[in-house]
């Protein structure tokens, strides 16, 4: 038996058991397929099935507004995931006539649909003959074919996504597919791989020659910015002042506090002196408390955060600022990190409220 035959019949043997693995439905497929992208399938299973529950068909979702994608999506993180859905979504409602796409072609048109996302789709739903490479794929095949060049290269992703294609099964290239990524994510792991019980060992050339740690191999490109974010918090006969974050910036499109964002980090003394501070809640602030400082790790960016609670009300409000109730923060879609701090302060300060 091949190596794309053995791991088939390992798969037909000790798959999990998911639900968009009981349908052809392009449009389920691609709800997974999204939400599970830099998502552990636990972590992501309960947004899943909220969103198939709210939006159970391509028209419904493509109906719904932002804010209620993102609130939906709360907590899940890479939010531009959930704003792609939207337009790929209306999209699909535009130019298919509501008819979730099946062919690769037509599917790597598709806003936040990618060569893997396209494959995926395509094999998974009509059986299209598209291989399928992701992070558990990549691994299998470095570490089972001894492949030393780098995933990240451009060498390498041509690479791979060649080999991919080789030992494709044709005839089976959705199962095929889903195999050889769960192959990865359940045996053939990042750490301490399962290889006393893995169907292809003898074949493997990492477990043959002792690389399994050394494989795959991957260029470090990425650099980590650092940032200092300073929120003001300003609640006022029961109301809080928010701010809905536009542009091209991390979580655009959510809503947070009013913020200034300093090169280096500052104490909150000095943050409340600086000119953007003073124009916006005047020459005298009076700081009521601070909140120490926390530290956030996204992809490429690290953030130290504080959180400094001030007396006044704005002198001059920005074109983003709203005072909302309170009680209204359920409906709003927060960054994990305004939505935790404020959590813990209204259950402190009010005996409040509310859950996500």
């Amino acid at each position: 038996m091949n190596f794309a035959n053995e791991l088939l019949h390992w798969y037909q043997q000790n798959k999990r058991d998911l639900p968009w693995r009981h349908t052809t439905d392009a449009y389920i497929i691609w709800l997974s397929e999204i939400i599970l992208q830099q998502t552990r399938v636990e972590q992501g299973m309960p947004y899943f099935n909220r969103f198939l529950e709210t939006y159970p068909d391509i028209n419904a979702f493509a109906n719904a507004s932002e804010d209620d994608i993102l609130k939906l999506w709360q907590g899940l993180g890479y939010y531009s995931r959930g704003r792609n859905m939207l337009k790929t979504a209306q999209l699909i409602q535009q130019q298919f006539g509501g008819r979730f796409p099946t062919a690769y072609q037509d599917l790597i048109k598709l806003k936040g649909i990618g060569e893997y996302t396209a494959a995926a789709i395509s094999s998974f739903s009509v059986n299209e003959a598209r291989a399928v490479v992701d992070g558990n794929v990549y691994r299998v095949l470095a570490r089972y074919f001894g492949i030393s060049e780098p995933i990240n290269s451009t060498k390498g992703k041509k690479l791979f996504q060649q080999l991919a294609d080789e030992v494709l099964n044709k005839e089976q290239p959705g199962l095929h597919n889903q195999a050889m990524m769960e192959f990865g994510a359940m045996l053939c792991k990042p750490k301490n791989p399962a290889c006393g019980i893995c169907p292809v060992r003898t074949g493997c050339e990492a477990f043959k020659h002792n690389a399994i740690n050394q494989l795959p191999v991957k260029l470090k490109t990425v650099k980590i910015k650092e940032r200092f974010f300073n929120y003001f918090l300003v609640v006022h006969n029961n109301h809080i002042l928010m701010h809905k974050r536009t542009g091209n910036d991390i979580w655009t499109g959510l809503y947070d506090l009013p913020l200034i964002e300093t090169p280096t980090l500052l104490p909150a003394y000095e943050v409340i002196k600086l000119p953007e501070a003073q124009q916006y809640f005047g020459d005298d602030i009076h700081i009521k408390e601070t909140f120490g400082l926390q530290h956030f790790a996204l992809t490429h960016q690290r953030l130290t955060v504080r959180f400094i609670q001030v007396e006044n009300t704005p002198v001059q409000m920005k074109d983003s600022w709203f005072f909302t109730d309170v009680t209204s923060l359920q409906k709003l879609a927060l960054p994990k990190i305004i939505f935790l701090f404020l959590t813990n302060f209204f259950k402190f300060e009010n005996n409040s409220l509310f859950s996500n």
